[in-house]
């Protein structure tokens, strides 16, 4: 039999992949990527033993597609958060606004005076700014930001209470995402775990019997991804403030999410604010930049002066500080928080909590009608739900919302449904609950996108 030569046959596969063809793919998946899925389906046309078929571009541009929706990952891409969870730690957390990020970026796209000091000409404090504008909305002496909110009570730990006691709540010794737990991240931040009380009664009397002299802080630690109801008891912070001023031991609250406004006005309910922890006398104040308060990721430390500027000559300080980026993504969202007239136009998260029930319905009214159409075999309906806000913000409360609802006699057809969503040019992800798969309207924004979308959806 004569043997056929197919690396002879077929088309270089660099000038395949530089045709203009190929500039989309590129643009979304990377050149390097794209020339290993031309390799794969050359190979596997050498594999089969087949005729040359003289394949043009656009026959690449179709294989190729098809071979990275099967075995690539093409990043970070945008995406319809349907969930039903608004602040989704997988999606991103916070959405920031885009005329904050339009701002932001027109001054990242040269050099900046990070770290210059334009009044004296010479090395200032990259934090200076961000610094200057927390205290103030928060009645701080002083702040510290670091990259997430771990980062900000690992340094903190480490700077108050390396190879010292921390003494902590039993009920509070949470496990967030990702199977990171506290009493780990004490351990690795140098300190000794001490547990206090019991999982749904700790009393102020439990930690003074605790306090040795090698004791060297009372952390308080907000139960972020959990509740506990029932038959229950705490120390409050006001309690623990006297404690630690008798006791001459520094007093921490580590807020999670650090919401600094009223989140009654947003149909939630009251979430402790660090100014309110800060007036009551609690040292320093912990939380996160991209859950409640709405910004970049971000850890956030306010409170003593004295405390403060010790963690930031810790050593870790430097490995676990803010780029360029995030600090001027974060001055940006600060800039919001000065003004509560305009406070709502900057940051995303409040309008996003306060869309109407008559949006909702539009929406819903929307995305039902073009799914009837484009799957005729899907019975497609609308059901009132309940959002939540999520990333270990009130994991107890919930926010009204209108979903629709997609069901099908067969799993498999609902399985390549919900994969045929995932690989839309915008993926849609929603939540599967009890073999229906629900698309919470509050993230069906901007819809005419939305409905775009959908158009392309058969299954």
């Amino acid at each position: 039999m004569e043997n056929t030569d197919f690396t002879q046959t077929l088309d270089s596969v660099d000038r395949i992949v530089r045709s203009s063809e190929f500039a989309v793919l590129i643009r979304d998946w990377g050149f390097a990527t794209i020339t290993v899925a031309v390799r794969e389906i050359q190979q596997s046309i050498r594999d089969a033993h087949v005729t040359n078929e003289n394949l043009s571009n656009d026959d690449y541009v179709g294989k190729v597609s098809a071979w990275l929706s099967e075995h690539g990952n093409c990043g970070y891409v945008p995406v319809f958060n349907l969930t039903g969870t608004i602040i989704h730690t997988n999606l991103g957390r916070a959405i920031l606004d885009a005329d904050l990020l339009d701002r932001a970026f027109s001054r990242l796209q040269g050099p900046i005076s990070l770290e210059y000091d334009l009044r004296t000409g010479k090395r200032g404090q990259r934090e200076s700014i961000i610094e200057e504008r927390l205290c103030r909305l928060t009645n701080s002496e002083s702040a510290v930001v670091v990259n997430n909110n771990a980062a900000a009570l690992l340094l903190l730990l480490n700077t108050l209470a390396l190879n010292k006691k921390v003494l902590v709540s039993r009920g509070e010794l949470i496990e967030i995402g990702g199977s990171f737990r506290l009493p780990e991240l004490i351990a690795r931040a140098g300190c000794h775990l001490v547990e206090v009380g019991t999982t749904n009664r700790t009393r102020v009397s439990d930690y003074r019997r605790a306090i040795t002299t090698g004791t060297a802080l009372l952390l308080k630690v907000h139960k972020s991804n959990y509740a506990i109801k029932g038959f229950t008891q705490e120390a409050t912070e006001q309690e623990l403030v006297d404690l630690s001023r008798s006791a001459g031991i520094p007093f921490a609250v580590d807020l999670g999410s650090g919401a600094l406004i009223n989140t009654e006005r947003y149909g939630l309910p009251r979430e402790q604010r660090p100014q309110s922890s800060l007036k009551w006398g609690c040292d320093v104040v912990t939380f996160s930049g991209d859950k409640l308060f709405g910004g970049p990721q971000a850890g956030i430390v306010v409170g003593n002066s004295s405390i403060c500027k010790n963690m930031n000559s810790n050593p870790l300080k430097r490995a676990l500080r803010l780029d360029k980026v995030a600090l001027t993504l974060l001055d940006e969202t600060l800039k919001a928080y000065e003004d509560p007239q305009t406070f709502e136009t900057h940051v995303k998260l409040y309008r996003d909590l306060q869309v109407s029930e008559r949006i909702l319905r539009h929406r819903a009214s929307s995305v039902q009608k073009l799914l009837l159409k484009q799957l005729p075999d899907f019975q497609v309906s609308t059901e009132p739900v309940q959002s939540q806000v999520g990333s270990g913000a009130q994991p107890d409360s919930f926010l009204p919302s209108i979903a629709v609802v997609l069901t099908h006699t067969s799993g498999a057809v609902m399985q390549k449904l919900e994969h045929s969503l995932r690989n839309l040019h915008t993926p849609i992800i929603g939540r599967k609950h009890r073999k229906k798969l629900y698309l919470d309207m509050r993230g069906a924004e901007p819809l005419d996108s939305l409905l775009n979308e959908l158009e392309q959806l058969s299954c």
